[in-house]
């Protein structure tokens, strides 16, 4: 049975967004489906920003970074009778099922859809901050940690020329998932993240012995935004350890960028997942990645708990927190 899928971005903007949009056109057409696309998240619904999906439209975009389909927050998808409006909406063009590509929040406001007019969602995991609870990954991470990677090399360049220490403030809300996996695999020597206890007494005292015994001569350190302790722990170098000190905030700049061959094929394999949950009859699903197996998981699994980071990852990053 043919049915109307239209497909959304919502929430912050990550790599693979655009990936997850083409191939859920893609593979909802082969199936024999009407899909449509949704251009201003949330907001679109409401406003009745839907067009019927067209090859045209989502050619070219496999490679660019963000959502081509634009994305937003909308306070107004609160409101009973909007959501009614966007539901009106969708009747009229024959829309009975939706894919969204975002995070929990974007999750959230779609279950209420479900709960107010029976339309049933998939939802795909994307989000830089990787804290989605039932998922080990999410669109836009891979991608994400190769940007501060690449900024953290240049800043190290800097840092060994002029034996400074450079501090380095990476997004995450307030999970420390992307400060954590970069701090390891750039190699820093400090990293402070919500979820490990950190002890600066501890950490001067390495340092001070590397500068003195060890030859150290310049310092990396990786500080999740959500320990607010970036500003601080600069100054602390500076006072404390005696090295002349920088901070840098790297921003949005890790939103962007062309999404990485990790992003694209999970992007994929999430997209073709939540067609087949709606053909399966699932009427609340988000596609999860756990343990290397692929899966879904009813939004309450993943609404109603809390992202936890691997174990074995903080225990690798504990020493960097003293």
């Amino acid at each position: 049975m043919s049915h109307g899928i239209a497909i959304m971005t919502s929430g912050g903007d990550s790599a693979g967004m655009n990936p997850a949009v083409k191939c859920a056109v893609e593979y909802a057409t082969q199936k024999g489906h009407r899909p449509f696309l949704v251009y201003d998240g949330l907001r679109g619904l409401i406003d009745g920003n839907i067009v019927p999906a067209s090859r045209e439209l989502v050619s070219g975009i496999l490679h660019r970074g963000g959502t081509v389909l634009r994305s937003s927050r909308s306070k107004e998808f609160f409101d009973i009778d909007y959501r009614r409006k966007a539901f009106e909406n969708l009747k009229t063009l024959g829309i009975d099922r939706l894919i969204v590509v975002g995070g929990d929040g974007s999750f959230r406001a779609l279950n209420q859809f479900y709960a107010d007019f029976g339309v049933p969602f998939a939802g795909i995991p994307a989000t830089i901050d990787n804290d989605i609870a039932g998922t080990d990954y999410c669109l836009g991470v891979d991608t994400a940690l190769n940007m501060i990677r690449q900024s953290v090399d240049s800043i190290r360049d800097t840092a060994s020329s002029f034996s400074r220490a450079f501090v380095v403030e990476v997004m995450g809300r307030h999970c420390g998932y992307l400060a954590l996996t970069s701090a390891l695999s750039c190699g820093a020597e400090i990293c402070l993240v919500p979820e490990i206890e950190y002890n600066l007494d501890t950490l001067g005292a390495r340092l001070k012995h590397e500068i003195a015994n060890e030859g150290r001569r310049y310092v990396l350190a990786i500080v999740a935004e959500g320990t607010k302790m970036a500003d601080y722990l600069t100054r602390w170098i500076n006072d404390s350890i005696g090295m002349e000190a920088r901070l840098t905030v790297l921003g949005h700049v890790q939103r962007g960028g062309s999404p990485t061959v990790l992003d694209r094929i999970m992007a994929y394999k999430f997209a073709t997942a939540a067609v087949d949950a709606l053909d399966a009859g699932q009427t609340n699903a988000i596609m999860v990645y756990r343990d290397g197996t692929y899966g879904h998981l009813p939004i309450q699994a993943v609404a109603g708990a809390k992202y936890k980071i691997d174990p074995a990852l903080l225990r690798l990053a504990r020493p960097l927190a003293g």
